[in-house]
């Protein structure tokens, strides 16, 4: 029941907050002597107590992941004892602030908006450099990285593979998911053993002869249409060109170390040629045909024709081969 204002009989008071010490809003300084006494914490265990000081330094590692760095700003004294930087997944667009940064053996600036690669010429101690899914348009910038084993510049805007001349010891060079349409400039990367050109724009394999420690070679999701251009690739143990357009395996007979056929959705079509080209692989162990008229124009007895060609292999496509 109410009455014709609305009130229902009921007496009810507003909560109001009384200060006892307001003078503290005016006075920073101020403090109660009435307060209880401030609990004091333990600070934190020093895990360097027991290190011998005259031991050289420790390598350390600094990851700012998935964060929203826009800049790379770190104090002066930090930045001189990181050996690893990791600021993958974050807003960086431009590289800057690692002039102190130069003992860095390793940096990491994937998936950020980087679209030239800049300010890193004095970081002459690194070995490994990531710079997957920026921006980048053109290998530059490297050429005083002599000690650089592993550049990865996969998912860019590149065009054109250049100015690693003087990276002689280079072992791995990541390029999948760019727009190269040949490969070329290749000629003094005589270290190298894995190169990783998938999902570009190739159409033959020309550039590879000067490459002797290859090791492993990824082109899928090209145009190429043949094999031509491996046969100075003799240590060869993974070859993955699936999602292209070779119709034979023509010019595979002095790969004799391969290990590994990557061959999915091609155009390969026979059986026969299959068994020419790959039976005498001694140490060859896992083909993948799926995809191909090989397997598509017969998939009931497909498995048992690789197997019949290749008696030795113990993996065909996803699955292993029983014994």
């Amino acid at each position: 029941m109410k009455n014709k204002e609305g009130w229902d009989g009921k007496l009810r008071m507003e909560p109001q907050a009384v200060i006892s010490n307001p003078e503290a809003l005016e006075d920073s300084d101020y403090s109660d002597p009435d307060a209880p006494p401030v609990e004091e914490i333990d600070a934190d265990e020093d895990l360097l107590a027991d290190e011998d000081p005259n031991t050289e330094e420790i390598d350390m590692k600094l990851c700012f992941r998935q964060n929203q760095i826009t800049k790379i700003d770190f104090p002066p004294n930090i930045a001189a004892s990181i050996t690893e930087l990791d600021l993958y997944d974050n807003l960086i667009s431009h590289i800057k602030g690692l002039d102190e940064f130069r003992d860095l053996t390793s940096l990491d600036l994937s998936f950020n908006k980087i679209k030239h690669i800049k300010n890193v010429a004095h970081l002459t101690k690194l070995t490994d450099i990531f710079f997957v899914q920026n921006k980048i348009s053109r290998i530059e910038g490297l050429e005083t990285l002599t000690q650089l084993r592993n550049l990865e510049l996969g998912a860019n805007k590149i065009r054109e593979i250049e100015n690693l001349e003087t990276l002689t010891a280079l072992e791995e060079l990541w390029l999948g998911k760019n727009k190269i349409t040949e490969m070329k400039n290749l000629d003094h990367l005589t270290s190298l053993r894995i190169l990783s050109i998938q999902s570009n724009r190739l159409t033959n394999l020309t550039g590879l002869s000067s490459l002797p420690q290859l090791e492993e070679l990824y082109f899928s999701h090209n145009a190429v249409t043949d094999l031509s251009g491996l046969e100075s690739n003799t240590g060869l143990r993974v070859l993955d060109f699936s999602n292209n357009q070779v119709s034979n395996l023509a010019h595979l007979s002095s790969l004799t170390n391969l290990e590994e056929l990557w061959a999915s959705n091609n155009q390969l079509s026979s059986f026969e040629e299959v068994e020419r080209e790959l039976k005498d692989k001694e140490k060859l162990e896992t083909v993948y045909f799926e995809g191909n008229p090989l397997q598509t124009a017969g998939p009931a007895v497909y498995r048992n024709k690789v197997r019949l060609a290749l008696p030795r292999i113990k993996q065909i496509d996803a699955t292993f081969v029983r014994v």
